[in-house]
Formats: C-alpha cells, structure tokens, sequence
C-alpha cells in the first residue's frame, strides 16, 4: 500500500517555519510549496501533525488532481476518486471550495457540482446516498481550483487548527494562535531566556509561548479532529500518540514569559485563556504601562503587536505610542531583541530604530512585517 501524502496549510510567509515543525516531527519528504508545507509519513504523520503543529491552519490528505476548466469536467474528475474508501451513507458529508484564476469562478457552484459528483458514486455502490451537514460534517472535502488544475483534498482537521480551544475571550481582532506561535518561532526563541510581551492583550502570544517551552502540543485541549470520524480511524494509534506526547510535557518553565497590558479587562482575560491552556501558574501577567516595563537581565526576546490604525485618522493617534516603544526598547531592553509585528510601515518608522531583518508576513489579508531589533 502506498503511504498517504498530506498539505499542511499556513498564512502567506509562515511556510519555512511550518516546514521545520514538520522536519522536527519526524515527518518525510519535507517540500514548502505556496500557501502550505507537503509531507509523507502515513497517518501516523498525519496524527502527529495535527496534534502537534503550531503554525498550521489545516492539515489535508489530496485524493486527486485533474485538469478542470468545464462543469462536465470537475463532475467526470471528482466521480473517479476512490469516495466508497472513505465514505458511507450513514456519513454526513461537506464540501468547502477555494479558486482562484480559473474557467469556473463561482465557488459555491464548483463545491455543489462535486458534492452532487461524490453522492451519486455512493449511491450507485450503496443504493442511498449521504447527507450534507456544513456545520459538522463527518467529513470535510476540500477542492482548490487554481489556473484550471482541481485539487481535492480530505480535510484531516475538521475544525481549523488555530482554535485551540483555549481561547473563549476575544478583544476586537485578535492575533490568531497560529500567527502568534509562528511569531514566537520566527523571533528564535528556545525558552531558554526570558520572553516578554508589554501589549499582551488577551495573551496569545505569551500563551503560546509557555506551550511551546513548555512542550505542551496544541492540539490537546481541542473537542477533536476530522479524522477522528474517518473509516479506519486507528483509534489506538492515536491514543498512543497522545499519551507520548501527554508524557513529555514539562512542569516548569526555564526562564521567564510575561505579559503585560494597560487594560485591566484584557489581562483579565489573557488569565481565563491562559488557565484554559494549562500555563496560568507558569507565566506572569499584570497590569502595567508600557513606559513602566521592567525586564529581567538580558539577554531575551520582546515581542510586541501593537495596535496598526486601519482607520483614517487613527494613524496619527498612534504615532507617539510608536514613539514611546521605541523609547522603552531603548532605555530599558538592553541585552534584549526586540520584534515588533505590524501591518503600519509608516508607523514603525516612528519607532526610529533600525530593523536589522523584516520579515514579510500575512495577517489575514493585511500585508505585514515582523521587524527585528537589536538592543545593546
């Protein structure tokens, strides 16, 4: 039997990182592509994955590719994957779509054709058919039509990857989990030296922070995986993987991860998520101004989202807070390196520090940059 190939899928600049999680998992045949990381390893790769992977919105298995640039063609193309595999009728069945540069162009139109292509395969074997629920399907199928090629993909997750499950309270936008741990991977961080973030907000950042050092995978405190419902779901497999991973879980943190914010509502929340993550006893939280930061001796990592202005006007409100985060760096960071995460090129220049790397990333659709600074 040939060994499954799967699509871990990520934010536009987040591949590199994504890939090394995956090399670090013992995955093979390692390949970054556009949009997402390809892998070998089985299910039990596809397990680990999703279990354990950080940076990751999806993991997908590809069933099959085609040439789709008519509906008689996508329907032919979908009609002739091994569906009985993997389906039954007693399944409920969703099919999401993604196109771009493409024949077809109406989305909802391309993810009803298929649907229709996989439900008449069942019930010309089963003699009935499955029924669609797109809220919580049994399984999730995933077609992406791009420049006239049709992947069409299960989808292993479910649920995307970035809802822990730890995070109930939201402020206005927050940084997804997985943006954020992409963050902290990009930043070098080993957990080694104190990590701090001074406009905590709700906590992602510091959260996913102590997980990582604290070795605690991210999947764990999820409601459950795609896969979980699939036929041949190895139930004992799974179970392995997780009391594996369950035993390696540290108890204490090496150095330091604090988070700090000027809103007592969000460092009230940032507690609840960080309590529902399992890091609340390790990490410390408080209430604090920017200006008041006290680090522990470098050196360290700083991490910072600051609030970007999407609004007209509210650009140059922010200009002195930018300002001031230079300042601080400046005074009170030495030793320390620096990252600041924005989607306001003309606001970090208020900053006035000069970026030793930036890194091109995507927050949702807003193009952004990771700047590094370096703090004698």
């Amino acid at each position: 039997m040939s060994e499954e190939r799967f699509f871990a899928t990520t934010a536009k600049g987040v591949e590199e990182v994504l890939a090394a999680e995956l090399t670090r998992l013992g995955a093979s045949e390692v390949a970054v592509d556009s949009g997402g990381v390809r892998f070998g390893g089985g299910m039990e790769a596809a397990y680990r994955a999703n279990l354990w992977l950080r940076s990751a919105s999806r993991v997908l298995m590809p069933l099959g590719e085609f040439p789709c640039e008519t509906p008689e063609q996508l329907y032919r193309g979908v009609s002739g994957l091994p569906w009985v595999k993997y389906l039954t009728p007693a399944m409920t069945l969703a099919v999401d779509c993604s196109l771009r540069d493409s024949a077809l162009t109406h989305s909802g139109f391309v993810a009803l054709k298929a649907k229709d292509a996989i439900v008449d395969v069942l019930r010309d074997h089963f003699g009935s058919r499955p029924n669609v629920d797109t809220k919580d399907p049994d399984l999730r199928v995933n077609l992406r039509l791009f420049r006239n090629r049709c992947t069409v993909s299960l989808d292993c997750s479910g649920t995307p990857l970035d809802r822990r499950g730890y995070r109930l309270d939201r402020h206005e936008a927050p940084l997804k989990e997985n943006l954020a741990a992409a963050l902290v991977e990009l930043s070098g961080w080993d957990g080694a030296t104190p990590l701090l973030d001074p406009m905590c907000g709700t906590g992602t950042i510091v959260i996913e922070a102590a997980m990582k050092a604290l070795r605690i995978p991210p999947g764990l405190s999820r409601q459950g995986f795609g896969f979980q419902r699939w036929r041949g779901f190895d139930k004992a497999l799974w179970e392995r993987v997780v009391a594996e991973a369950r035993n390696g879980i540290l108890t204490n943190l090496p150095a330091p991860v604090q988070g700090t914010d000027i809103s007592h509502s969000a460092v009230g929340m940032a507690a609840q998520n960080a309590k529902r993550a399992g890091v609340l006893e390790q990490i410390t939280l408080g209430r604090q101004q920017l200006s008041e930061l006290a680090p522990p001796p470098g050196p360290g990592v700083v991490i910072l989202n600051p609030p970007y202005g999407k609004r007209l006007g509210e650009e140059e409100a922010l200009r002195p807070l930018y300002k001031e985060i230079g300042d601080v760096l400046k005074q009170r960071c030495k030793g320390y390196t620096a990252f600041l995460f924005t989607g306001n090129l003309e606001l970090a220049k208020s900053v006035g520090l000069k970026a030793a790397r930036r890194i091109v990333l995507y927050n949702g659709p807003i193009e952004c940059r990771l700047l590094k600074y370096e703090m004698y």
